[in-house]
């Protein structure tokens, strides 16, 4: 790896920045650095590296919605004490112009190195007679160095 791992635009895969990973509105708003430590960058070129670029590469371009989160932050957003986004293994992620559960399906069935894959709010309750939208939710998708479990879990 190259370069300072706090710079926020290095690289960490072809198609990824480090920026992509920790940016937060939330963050912003309320004064919380989200400054990833070295292990969790390295964790997340492994995220990168492994997944999210065979995901590009197939489906187009990745959207990051979350990436790692500082534990004041994940707490702020109501995330788990034990989230992987704290150790920079996980992202929930979209790919524009494609259906979120065709997304998830897609890693499914073709990555073979991944831990969980959370739909998360991609079946929202909606009122009577109004279609299903198929980009609602997003993915949660994360890797870890270890024992990988292919978790399949539904949220929301």
């Amino acid at each position: 790896m190259m370069g300072d791992p706090f710079d926020p635009n290095r690289s960490l895969s072809p198609h990824f920045t480090l920026t992509e990973f920790t940016k937060s509105e939330t963050a912003t708003r309320h004064g919380i650095d989200n400054t990833p430590p070295g292990s969790a960058v390295d964790s997340l070129s492994v995220l990168c590296e492994r997944v999210l670029e065979p995901v590009r590469a197939a489906l187009g371009p990745v959207r990051v919605n979350s990436g790692f989160r500082c534990l004041a932050l994940n707490r702020l957003v109501k995330g788990s004490d034990t989230s992987q986004h704290l150790r920079g293994e996980a992202a929930d992620i979209e790919v524009v112009g494609l259906a979120n559960e065709e997304l998830g399906a897609w890693i499914e069935k073709n990555l073979i190195e991944w831990d969980q894959l959370i739909y998360e709010f991609t079946d929202p309750p909606r009122a009577p007679n109004v279609a299903k939208d198929p980009h609602a939710g997003w993915i949660h998708v994360s890797i870890t160095t270890g024992r990988n479990r292919r978790m399949v879990l539904r949220k929301g």
